[in-house]
């Protein structure tokens, strides 16, 4: 099958079919603060690393949601890991509450305070990254009307990890069984880890560190 972007639906797909092509993809559990003091907590599967020296995120938003407005405000953010024992709070907290009304309280969930950074982290989950914001962008699409999503690239400038999950000096990612996002109603859950070796010279665990 083969169809162009877009026309899914004429080629017999009834939804699109994007979203479960580029998946798993990493869970950015996004808190952030406005200038006034108010809190906001959401889930972004539009997420990942981009670079570890040094240590860049980015999350992109579909439409300009109280996290990017806030970040825009802030300059800072933190993303919270979403474990398996995590993803009904984590679904409860991309709820549209009214702007102002936090989700950590509608979610349950407890705001531990950020080392380096205003916005609290998630205290339930095993890992976060504070971040302070490079750059946030808002792409425009072939036709040079706007994408209408909103790219934030932070860097991160503070790691908290549970001490339950550290061991010999490694972190066991596995044991804490993140959840991923795929298509449609779909996630993932990390359970079990494999071993490849890179080629020499490209990027090994082993390699020298610079």
């Amino acid at each position: 099958m083969f169809f162009a972007a877009g026309q899914h639906q004429e080629a017999g797909l009834p939804h699109d079919p994007f979203k479960a092509i580029v998946a798993p993809r990493p869970i950015g559990w996004i808190s952030a603060i406005s200038g006034r003091g108010d809190i906001n907590l959401s889930p972004y599967s539009f997420f990942n690393a981009l670079n570890s020296r040094p240590p860049l995120v980015m999350f992109s938003s579909e439409g300009a949601k109280d996290a990017v407005s806030f970040i825009a405000e802030t300059g800072e953010f933190v993303c919270s890991l979403v474990s398996a024992d995590l993803a009904e709070r984590m679904n409860m907290t991309s709820a549209p509450l009214p702007r102002g009304e936090n989700e950590f309280i509608h979610a349950g969930l407890t705001m531990a305070p950020s080392q380096l950074v205003k916005p609290p982290r998630v205290a339930e989950a095993a890992a976060a990254l504070e971040c302070k914001v490079l750059e946030l962008i808002s792409p425009n699409q072939l036709s040079g009307a706007p994408a209408g999503c909103h790219i934030v690239i932070g860097q991160v400038v503070g790691v908290y990890i549970d001490d339950r999950f550290l061991g010999g000096g490694r972190l066991n990612t596995a044991a804490m069984r993140p959840m991923a996002r795929m298509g449609y109603d779909e996630y993932a859950v990390v359970e079990r880890a494999i071993t490849i070796t890179r080629p020499p010279g490209a990027g090994n665990f082993n390699e020298k560190p610079r």
